[in-house]
């Protein structure tokens, strides 16, 4: 173990608070992740394997100095996770070749000065049917309506109620087995945030909370399976799936994302 390994914080059990030297670091691992992902737009293209898009990301992140926060994590040998169609997430970079109307969730986790940037947008190779559109397009919503109600003295459970009603106004079911969670020098912290819940639930949000809000969304039921890779989560009855993530911080009168795109291109309207 190096002299790195031993300065990481460890898990407590509680909700870490950040000081503005914590949201410095964000800033900047979230920029790059956005950045690495802006990358990839002109990259998702029928025909191209899942893991040349991983090879990009790899060296994208190398090249700037920055570290995989994946590559071996509990074993885990790749960049990214590259999730598509039916793939709720963990998708695992092969030699999958993308298909015309193949939609795709990419998922990176950077590490910059200590500090993880923790960020996922869908992709469409090609000409994409309407009803993919839409999913893309209402998961996206249900994500940015879970970060609007961020801010000191709200609760938890706020953010899921906000995402659980855009998912039943478009008929969308929210996938319950996987969930946000506490990150900045620790990649999985505490709090687990669901994208399913009742408001006024869960603990109180405070100045300095930092936490993904990441909800995955289902054409048909919410219900998914783990394959025998251990790794990818898959959609069991087959149906799509999407899911996109933010990066936050509570800041005194509200909320921050860390991983906007500098080009705007974290929406699923600018491609």
């Amino acid at each position: 173990m190096n002299q790195a390994q031993t300065l990481l914080p460890m898990r407590t059990g509680e909700i870490r608070i950040h000081d503005e030297a914590g949201f410095a670091g964000m800033r900047k691992a979230g920029r790059l992740v956005a950045e690495c992902l802006d990358m990839l737009e002109p990259e998702v293209q029928p025909g191209v394997e899942t893991a040349h898009i991983d090879n990009l990301i790899r060296e994208f992140v190398f090249d700037h100095g920055a570290q995989s926060a994946t590559i071996g994590y509990r074993g885990y040998k790749h960049a990214s996770c590259i999730s598509l169609n039916h793939v709720i997430c963990h998708g695992i970079p092969s030699e999958r070749v993308f298909k015309e109307g193949d939609i795709a969730n990419i998922d990176v986790t950077v590490i910059v000065d200590g500090w993880h940037g923790d960020h996922s947008r869908m992709f469409a190779a090609g000409e994409i049917k309407r009803k993919a559109s839409r999913l893309i397009e209402a998961t996206y919503e249900a994500m940015m309506a879970g970060i609007a109600v961020v801010k000191p003295g709200a609760h938890f459970g706020d953010i899921g109620e906000a995402i659980s009603e855009i998912a039943r106004k478009n008929r969308l079911s929210v996938v319950e087995d996987f969930c946000g969670h506490g990150l900045g020098q620790l990649f999985h912290d505490e709090p687990n945030v669901v994208h399913s819940a009742r408001a006024g639930t869960g603990p109180v949000l405070a100045e300095g909370m930092f936490f993904t809000i990441e909800p995955m969304l289902n054409v048909g039921r919410k219900d998914g399976v783990i394959l025998k890779d251990g790794w990818t989560a898959v959609t069991r009855d087959r149906q799509l799936s999407a899911q996109f993530e933010h990066s936050v911080g509570v800041t005194a009168d509200g909320v921050e994302i860390f991983t906007t795109s500098p080009k705007g291109r974290h929406t699923p309207h600018k491609r």
